[in-house]
């Protein structure tokens, strides 16, 4: 085996230009930890965010920094006191700094693969996943309620669209216009963003809007909070100014997440009761053109980087 691999750093915030491929010592896994050799890692939204400094307050970067947060995997070595993985195992989850051939992880934040989902897929939940169900538990939802997600044809907007009419609630999801029979087909009211928003989402849900989700984070949290009442349950995991609005930013504390999430939601994937669209695969190399499409907007599902 090799003793050095590749990854994607990033040495000070800037566009996706201050990307580049590093080589670096291959790390040996500490107590707690495995070492998963990667197969295929998920970009995220909060990727691009963080790398710009949009979120520095937030989510506080170290330089030199890699990107990513999920990656599917196997386990190519155990560091002393772990127990349930070992060698060889097919693996998915939490990967800090997955844009990596090779990435440390604590096996807390990692659930076995199942042979039915590509590596692609595998990758692409993990975030997603865990986010869309977080965000739920915290805005209280019940059965027969109206929610609003803006940003519902991304990834975390396409799991909390399946979860919530799943749970019978009645879904409301902005995206642009190419998108609408893609949530049509998840269950959704689909609206179009931007200018107008209110006035739209007023026409399609006279019944009001009981809770919303912002997973955009592109300026809307003044409308949600309008269309909702109050402040009191809109959520957004992608918004900065969260605070200015009284309203809830997410960034997944020990104390947000909900147990079993992910094994449950790879479950369902599994089985074909949670569908996921991979937009596009990108080579490890080009992780700049990923972001830069993630930051374009209008992505379907997840963009996934393979080593």
């Amino acid at each position: 085996m090799t003793d050095t691999y590749r990854s994607i750093a990033f040495t000070e915030y800037g566009d996706s230009g201050v990307l580049r491929v590093v080589e670096r010592e291959l790390p040996e896994p500490g107590p707690g930890q495995v070492r998963i050799a990667v197969r295929a890692a998920g970009v995220n939204p909060i990727d691009w965010k963080i790398r710009a400094g949009l979120m520095a307050e937030v989510y506080p970067t170290t330089f030199p920094a890699v990107p990513g947060g999920d990656v599917a995997g196997v386990v190519d070595a155990v560091g002393e006191d772990v127990s349930g993985f070992a060698v060889g195992d097919e693996v998915l989850g939490r990967g800090i700094g997955g844009y990596a051939e090779f990435v440390l992880a604590d096996p807390a934040g990692l659930t076995p693969k199942p042979e039915a989902l590509s590596w692609e897929l595998a990758a692409a939940l993990p975030v997603v996943v865990t986010t869309a169900y977080r965000a739920l538990n915290l805005l209280d939802l019940a059965d027969g309620e109206t929610l609003l997600i803006d940003g519902a044809a991304g990834g975390v907007g396409t799991i909390a669209v399946q979860l919530a009419v799943a749970r019978g609630l009645t879904v409301v999801g902005t995206a642009s216009e190419a998108n609408h029979d893609y949530l049509r087909s998840l269950g959704a009211i689909p609206v179009q963003y931007g200018e107008g928003l209110e006035e739209r989402v007023r026409a399609v849900a006279p019944q009001g809007i009981d809770a919303s989700l912002d997973t955009s984070g592109r300026g809307s949290l003044g409308t949600l909070v309008e269309l909702t009442g109050g402040p009191k349950r809109v959520v957004t995991i992608a918004a900065p100014d969260a605070a200015d609005h009284g309203v809830r930013f997410t960034s997944g504390g020990p104390a947000e997440q909900v147990p079993g999430a992910l094994a449950e939601g790879v479950a369902l994937a599994a089985e074909g009761k949670l569908d996921l669209p991979i937009a596009r695969v990108y080579p490890l190399a080009e992780a700049g053109a990923a972001q830069d499409e993630s930051e374009a907007g209008h992505v379907r599902g997840k963009l996934v980087l393979v080593p």
